[in-house]
């Protein structure tokens, strides 16, 4: 596959045409009934070379570095650390046409593609099947630019029919929001067939504690970033710490391994190739680099949560990506997660009793402003009001309240029942 001139975020007039006079097509399209599904697959056969993203053009380094993969390739007794140094080295694999093949080598996956795939139909009774069509329909971003309607359509089905099949064969696993960013980087580079391949294998490995039921796991690795920035650079750490920035901003990158955050296809497919070559929890050595590379964007915000969450979710283009990526391979290297895990794990029991703390005081701050209606319904005795909550119990006080003025408002200061006059009157009458 050939690189691109035009960066994958940026869509040509002719794709901005097309997605603006179909997109209704497209949602009425996943909100088809079982019966009305097409598979529209056959519209999108790959091929290398199918698509093509165009950088500027190669330096003389760069195309050195081309020829160095090009001979590893054409060496039968290449090992995989091989290909792991040349994926992890400046410029990774370079073009997407190298990527096709180094990719399932660096994973040691099948790289055939005679496997049955299954249609779109046959996987449309999946609970996660419309979630999955949503998504897909909201990642048009991460498509070639100026590809016509059909293929985008085409290329659309065969990222859902990935997705389903890897939750399909896996049922522990569970689809998460941005699972999708991740499987169309490989459905761009390597094809339908030896992508899924790639997502089975990431997703049972690399991503498995993303596809949890719960995000707990999740949610507890990001606290590696603080762990790490402690350890790395304690400025910074003490200002996002005191503002309260928390984790939030890193999630999107971890989950997608920055594919949804970064604009630039060239930066994405960089990164995947660096993620491949590295251990599991590269992806957070990776967000800290970066976080500590705009450390003076995050002191120039001043000490506020809002303001520098919103700086760091925003990551600009034209980032030196290669000093972030040698810098986190430092940091890994003297920090792994094993010397960072007793860090993170105070960290996380701090914050554990902040909010249990805080918890306890919004409890208290509630029941110190309960109003007079509550504290004087909590004293009405249960035959006057079944329950706090009762309607009927609400009715009967009414309609006793009321009898009781009528009957005092009829008869007078003679408060008596009329049978007890009546008895009465008999009484003086004999």
């Amino acid at each position: 596959m050939e690189n691109f001139d035009s960066e994958i975020s940026s869509l040509d007039e002719e794709t901005t045409y097309l997605v603006n006079s179909h997109s209704d097509k497209t949602f009425q399209d996943s909100l088809l009934d079982d019966d009305d599904i097409v598979d529209t697959r056959s519209e999108l056969k790959f091929e290398r070379g199918k698509f093509k993203f165009k950088f500027n053009s190669k330096s003389d380094e760069q195309k050195h570095k081309r020829k160095e993969i090009e001979a590893a390739i054409g060496n039968k007794s290449t090992t995989l650390k091989t290909w792991k140094d040349l994926a992890m080295s400046k410029f990774g694999l370079v073009g997407d046409d190298l990527r096709f093949t180094v990719w399932p080598l660096l994973l040691e996956v099948d790289p055939s593609t005679d496997e049955k795939i299954p249609s779109l139909e046959e996987l449309s009774d999946h609970p996660e099947y419309q979630q999955v069509i949503l998504d897909v329909n909201r990642s048009l971003k991460r498509f070639p630019p100026g590809i016509p309607y059909e293929q985008r359509v085409a290329l659309q089905d065969q990222l859902t029919v990935l997705i389903l099949r890897v939750i399909i064969k896996y049922p522990h696993l569970r689809y998460y929001q941005g699972y999708h960013d991740v499987a169309i980087t490989f459905l761009l580079v390597v094809g339908e067939a030896v992508a899924f391949r790639i997502m089975e294998k990431l997703s049972t490995e690399n991503l498995r504690e993303c596809m949890e039921s719960t995000m707990e796991k999740t949610d507890y690795r990001l606290n590696y970033i603080y762990a790490l920035l402690y350890k790395v650079d304690k400025d910074v750490h003490g200002f996002m710490d005191s503002a309260g920035v928390g984790t939030m901003f890193a999630l999107p990158w971890y989950l997608t391994w920055f594919g949804h955050s970064l604009n630039q296809y060239k930066d994405v497919v960089r990164l995947y190739d660096y993620f491949l070559a590295t251990p599991p929890l590269m992806p957070l050595y990776v967000a800290t680099s970066l976080v500590i590379y705009r450390r003076d964007e995050i002191f120039a915000e001043g000490c506020d949560m809002a303001s520098i969450h919103c700086l760091l979710s925003q990551i600009p283009d034209n980032l030196d990506f290669e000093s972030i990526l040698v810098a986190a391979m430092k940091y890994y290297k003297d920090y792994p997660p094993d010397k960072l895990e007793k860090l993170v794990k105070t960290r996380v029991e701090r914050e554990m009793a902040e909010r249990k703390k805080n918890e306890q005081m919004m409890r208290n701050r509630l029941r110190g402003q309960k109003s007079l209606w509550v504290r004087f319904n909590n004293r009405m005795p249960a035959w006057l009001v079944f329950s706090r909550r009762s309607k009927l119990g609400l009715i009967f006080a009414t309609a006793t309240v009321l009898i009781g003025y009528l009957y005092y408002y009829k008869y007078g200061g003679d408060a008596r029942m009329p049978f007890l006059r009546l008895k009465d009157s008999k009484n003086s009458g004999k």
